[in-house]
């Protein structure tokens, strides 16, 4: 009796309500995408709550398509054509993203929007404590996530092409309105932190109109590192992408220090290698040239605020049949858990 291959660590078989016209797809890649040799062989990532990923292995090379995800979506949501965009903008930067090879944004060859971009072999280290490394190498991993957020905002988009890719200025007062938007589309049912945040967010918005690129979902688990070394070598999953205020990206990132509640002073600095909150924040501001932050609660739970919203669009979608996770029912209590902590922060 023969085995069934192997399936490589991470991937699936394509889930059904993801599947696509394989056939039209090699087809359109072989007129379209000059690197292409088919025929291909596709897996689907599991991990991911949001946009389909696939990974395209071929004689010629493997690589990493995105769609979005069927069924109806929320306004402005899963926008993998600005992911490919801003992908393309920073190909020669300082900051790691992976080459490109097309976008194609007709829904009649695989159902939707999609793009196809190299596959890049490397670490996704999706626990922030980093449970299997000695201190050392935590303090290097942690060094180089900073060491790239800094990058990031330290692009000149208006160079790069990218001047028209959000508006400038005004960020978290429309950041507030549209998560606000979002959140109450996908409402199942009523929580107080929730509604709480989203008063106390619109009546304390900080008056300071600097203005990067930012990432929208800036952790640990969408970065890869180099497979040896302790070296981003791709930034992930920009969807989130927009002209907008830095602090957003650094607050978000900074979550994880409230996430874990009184044991997160054992989990993170000391003798761990992780630095704490504090040396973390300071270490950024030392790289782009930021004294201080001014107003630190309100842009960590505006964080809280935001990943509450998305979880709870999960959450919808699972109901509705259409998450791009079999976990997407779970997502209940953790957009609770997530809105409760946005509260206590911002009335601490």
């Amino acid at each position: 009796m023969t085995e069934a291959p192997k399936i490589e660590s991470g991937l699936i078989e394509v889930r059904e309500a993801h599947r696509f016209d394989e056939a039209k797809l090699d087809a359109y890649l072989k007129q379209n995408m000059a690197a292409y040799e088919g025929p291909f062989e596709v897996h689907q990532f599991e991990g991911g709550q949001s946009n389909p990923t696939y990974k395209l292995t071929t004689k010629g090379g493997d690589y990493v398509l995105r769609k979005k995800p069927p069924g109806k979506l929320l306004p402005s949501a899963h926008m993998v054509e600005r992911e490919y965009r801003v992908f393309s903008a920073l190909a020669d930067t300082d900051v790691p993203v992976p080459t490109t090879h097309l976008l194609c944004e007709d829904p009649e060859i695989i159902g939707t929007p999609f793009y196809v971009m190299d596959f890049i072999e490397g670490r996704v280290l999706r626990d922030a404590v980093l449970p299997d490394m000695a201190p050392a190498e935590r303090t290097a991993i942690y060094d180089d996530m900073s060491r790239v957020l800094a990058a990031l905002h330290g692009v000149d988009y208006k160079a790069r092409g990218l001047a028209d890719y959000g508006k400038p200025g005004n960020y978290f007062a429309r950041q507030v309105g549209r998560w606000s938007k979002q959140y109450t589309a996908a409402k199942t049912d009523d929580h107080a932190s929730m509604d709480n945040l989203m008063d106390y967010l619109q009546s304390n918005i900080p008056d300071d109109e600097t203005t990067c690129i930012v990432h929208g979902d800036f952790q640990l688990y969408n970065l890869m590192y180099h497979p040896t070394e302790p070296r981003v070598i791709a930034i992930l999953d920009w969807e989130l992408s927009t002209l907008g205020h830095p602090m957003a990206d650094l607050a978000y990132n900074c979550m994880k220090y409230h996430q874990a509640g009184e044991m997160a002073a054992l989990i993170y600095g000391g003798e761990t290698g992780i630095p704490d909150e504090e040396a973390f924040v300071a270490d950024y501001c030392k790289r782009t040239g930021r004294e201080k932050v001014d107003n630190w609660n309100f842009y960590l739970a505006f964080s809280f605020f935001r990943l509450a919203a998305i979880v709870q669009g999960v959450y919808k979608r699972g109901l509705d049949g259409n998450a791009s996770s079999s976990a997407a029912l779970s997502m209940r209590e953790v957009f609770t858990a997530t809105a409760d902590v946005g509260w206590a922060i911002a009335t601490r």
